[in-house]
């Protein structure tokens, strides 16, 4: 969207007066479109926010639906009963701590729906959030309709998951999500279930709301940069940028090999529209919609080269708010039942001052408005702080409701890409010089060289995410990667459905698994490699976790609490 497709407000005196007869119309014809006196159809006027709203909530729903999806494709096999990391055994964790109770104390730490739920089957509450999300989101995405009731549900069956997802529901646009999810229930009636409630309009202070939260976003991850790694200073970070993002695809292959002068020219623009351009916000009408317009090309150019799950489609939405009904009507068609000409006649009944009837609701509505102005205030004050700070930290919440958060992105860069490859072979010995190692491919990740980049987003492949924090780091410090070890050497479906490529399919599981750490770099397009057909050039590091047998992690996962996976039948174990 260009700044200058932007529909400006017509003059007051533009629009059409009232002819004498027209009363005397047949009811049964259609209303014609409201014209101005030279014929041409009648323009909205600034400063309303009815066709805000419905843009606001259905482009949210969109991002629960994507995040309830991923939810329900994965949860299981990540936190289920036999998961990863099980959820249960997090849960009675912090029961422990809390002397065995579930009081308000377990409540703040962890605010979920599960703790009034049956923990015998985790799998079955997990799912059952899942697509309760799924079905509600779905419900207000293609109807354009919500209510308070509708977005909290959604907000507290996000929430519950979240709290609960531990590593796994670690990154910034959880926290995010759930700040823009709680911010959507104020957008709405209390029950009224329409895409234009004429006695509900939008809250100034609900749309300052989302503005702020988006100056916080794009502030945040702008400072974080310049008080971090040296090479957002030196202009030099977008040379590593595309190669060594945790999720490449096919665009950032060739973007990193653009020429000097242009990464220098991302990483300058980059500074412009983090740390200059949110200020916009705060200098009127046109300049806040040209905050908008500049963030959402932004995040549109970011979904393009990288594949950062939902989080760049979920900055969009809180930059909705920058825009009022003249700026968005050219979205809508101009039929005379359309909503566009529901939100025209509702702003001249407003200009001949027909204001509707004063109702109790109105008032508690402004209060309850006034007091979320009052609350995020208040749990912005350690954000600001923080954000002042010369030790800013990024994606942190200072609230257990995650209501007002931190937010920040690559405030470091790495400068070389490396990856943890799992392996598998059936060798009764792992050290025998004709053991035949086989490759485990991820979903997204980078493993086999010859594999193209994927094209994800806004889906999100949670493990492959982590597997990128793990690659620069050590297995004692991701000992999940060693309990996805021992349920690969067992054949487990749940584990195995994470995953692209199980090389024993169809065969007994691997009797030994370890993991090896490799170096890896985008192959040059007219090089020797990509003639080859190969997207990347790996080199061995060395080991990353020696050859395991599952007899040999029964003691490591009893100490977890982990439960030990049954060992194949046809998988002898020596």
């Amino acid at each position: 969207m260009r700044p200058d497709s932007l529909v400006m407000a017509a003059p007051e005196g533009s629009l059409r007066k009232r002819k004498v007869g027209d009363e005397d119309q047949s009811p049964a014809s259609p209303p014609t479109p409201a014209r101005d006196p030279v014929g041409s159809p009648a323009r909205l006027r600034t400063g309303t926010f009815w066709l805000t709203r419905v843009v606001l909530l259905q482009a949210l729903a969109f991002i629960y639906f994507v995040a309830f999806l991923v939810a329900f494709n994965q949860n299981k096999a990540l936190i289920g009963d036999q998961g990863l990391l099980p959820c249960r055994l997090y849960l009675k964790n912090v029961q422990q701590y809390f002397q065995g109770r579930i009081d308000l104390g377990a409540w703040s730490y962890a605010p979920t729906i599960m703790w009034l739920l049956d923990w015998s089957n985790m799998n079955f509450n997990l799912d059952l959030l899942a697509l309760l999300g799924l079905g509600l989101s779905s419900f207000v995405l293609v109807t354009g309709c919500a209510n308070m009731i509708l977005m909290a549900s959604l907000w507290a069956l996000y929430m519950s998951l979240v709290n609960v997802g531990q590593i796994w529901y670690s990154f910034g646009w959880e926290s995010q999500l759930l700040e823009t999810g709680f911010l959507g229930i104020f957008l709405c009636p209390l029950w009224t279930l329409s895409r234009l409630p004429k006695h509900t309009p939008t809250s100034r202070i609900v749309l300052w709301g989302f503005r702020w939260l988006i100056f916080r976003i794009m502030l945040g991850a702008g400072l974080i940069k310049i008080r971090g790694d040296k090479c957002w200073l030196d202009l030099t970070c977008m040379d590593f940028h595309y190669e060594t993002q945790p999720v490449p695809n096919p665009m950032a292959y060739y973007l990193h090999r653009s020429p000097w002068w242009f990464h220098h020219f991302e990483t300058l623009s980059n500074h412009f529209l983090e740390l200059l351009v949110p200020f916009f916000l705060f200098l009127g009408r046109r300049m806040c919609i040209l905050h908008g317009v500049l963030q959402i090309l932004f995040q549109v150019i970011l979904i393009i080269s990288g594949n950062l799950s939902f989080l760049n489609w979920l900055t969009i939405v809180p930059s909705l708010a920058c825009f009022d009904d003249a700026a968005l009507g050219f979205l809508f068609p101009s039929g005379p039942r359309g909503l566009k000409h529901q939100v025209l006649e509702m702003q001249k009944e407003e200009t001949r001052g027909v204001q509707p009837k004063p109702r109790y609701g109105c008032t508690v509505r402004r209060v309850v408005h006034i007091s979320l102005g009052v609350l995020v205030a208040w749990l912005s004050v350690p954000v600001v702080i923080n954000l002042l700070s010369s030790r800013q930290v990024m994606n942190t919440s200072f609230n257990p409701l995650r209501i007002v958060n931190t937010y920040g992105a690559f405030g470091s860069i790495t400068k070389e890409r490396t990856e943890v490859i799992l392996q598998g072979t059936a060798s009764p010995n792992a050290s025998a010089p004709d053991a035949v190692w086989e490759d485990y491919e991820f979903k997204c990740k980078p493993g086999d060289p010859w594999r193209r980049p994927c094209l994800l987003s806004p889906y999100h492949y949670r493990l492959d995410w982590l597997m990128w924090f793990a690659a620069f780091q050590t297995y004692e410090q991701n000992e999940w990667i060693i309990h996805l070890a021992g349920k690969l050497l067992a054949g487990d479906a749940e584990a195995l459905s994470l995953l692209a490529l199980n090389p024993f399919e169809g065969r007994a599981p691997p009797r030994w698994i370890r993991g090896e750490h490799y170096r890896y770099r985008f192959s040059l397009p007219s090089g020797k490699h990509a003639a080859q057909g190969k997207w990347w050039v790996r080199k061995r590091i060395g080991p990353y976790f020696p050859p395991l047998r599952l007899q040999d992690l029964k003691d490591y996962f009893r100490t977890r609490e982990w439960p030990l996976p049954k060992p194949h039948p046809d998988n002898t174990l020596k």
